[in-house]
């Protein structure tokens, strides 16, 4: 029998079709700041409940409403996140995600991506990190920002020139994507060899390991600083490179390898080099991290029947 199709459900079939195409940009704003695959999905999924109940008629623009929604919601999070990470234990990296179909998470450029420049831009404030985001990776004008964060346009100015500088002070000239790859296929078999001079030969003097597993057993606790440690702690424990699959993946726009053991996934290792070799290893063994990683490869809109059933 059909079904005549009344106005209210036109209108929210129309407002599905907006969010559904303008949502992987509100996903890749969200993570950009909060660098939590979770917490910016929780966010978009908050960003789609208000903009049901928003009076539509009256919204010039969907897109800036609901990239200036998603702005605000995020910072909010974020502020609330740090109070959590203070519980941490051992050092806290983003949440990597999938960027195997979608190298730019939603963005027009994919600045403020890669895990290394998203832990960087922790050293930023809330407001600074959602500005220079929302000017690096999605282009947007200055006017735009100060719409959305509700701050003088002057004011926004210097808050991006601000936060360049901070970033600057952390940020290294990075190396493409095939010496990326290069640097880590042969970091990943230097150290299940137990090859320790070639590992050294592949790091920076000054580099530095980070163990994300907030508590996880065998995750080092600390930062490991220095080329002969990291070396050494990559090779420290023959028995964690025994009987494992590693397999290529995409993580933040690089090249990244995920170990699995009796076919689970228990670690994502990544790394960041410059032309002075690799100066910082990452390795995510928290669970929750990596389940949120293996999730983000569904990452899409969810279809018009999925939206409309939440409504």
């Amino acid at each position: 029998m059909h079904r005549e199709t009344s106005p209210t459900d036109s209108t929210l079939d129309q407002a599905v079709s907006v969010f559904v195409e303008v949502r992987p940009r509100l996903f890749g704003i969200a993570y950009r700041v909060l660098g939590s695959v979770a917490e910016a999905e929780d966010v978009v999924q908050e960003v789609w409940l208000r903009w049901q109940k928003t009076d539509r008629s009256v919204v010039v623009s969907p897109v800036a409403f609901l990239s200036s929604t998603t702005t605000r919601l995020a910072i909010n999070v974020v502020r609330s996140a740090r109070v959590r990470r203070e519980t941490y234990v051992g050092p806290w990296l983003p949440e990597p995600v999938d960027t195997s179909s979608d190298p730019a998470v939603g963005a027009q450029r994919a600045e403020a991506l890669e895990l290394a420049l998203l832990l960087v831009l922790e050293r930023l404030n809330p407001t600074e990190r959602a500005a220079y985001v929302l000017r690096e990776a999605f282009d947007y004008a200055y006017a735009e920002i100060a719409e959305i964060l509700e701050l003088s346009l002057v004011n926004v100015r210097k808050i991006v020139s601000r936060a360049r500088k901070h970033l600057a002070a952390g940020q290294r000239d990075t190396v493409d994507a095939a010496e990326h790859r290069r640097l880590l296929d042969a970091f990943v078999l230097a150290a299940r060899t137990g090859n320790v001079a070639s590992l050294e030969a592949l790091l920076a003097p000054d580099a530095v390991s980070l163990s994300d597993g907030n508590g996880v057993r065998g995750a080092a606790r600390v930062p490991v600083e220095g080329r002969a440690r990291v070396a050494n702690l990559a090779t420290a424990t023959p028995r964690f490179w025994s009987e494992v699959a590693v397999r290529g993946v995409q993580a933040n726009g690089r090249p990244g390898m995920m170990i699995y053991r009796g076919g689970r996934p228990t670690t994502l290792l990544t790394v960041a080099a410059s032309r002075d070799g690799i100066h910082t290893v990452m390795w995510v063994f928290n669970p929750s991290k990596i389940a949120a990683y293996l999730h983000s490869r569904l990452r899409s809109a969810p279809p018009l029947g999925a939206l409309r059933a939440a409504s």
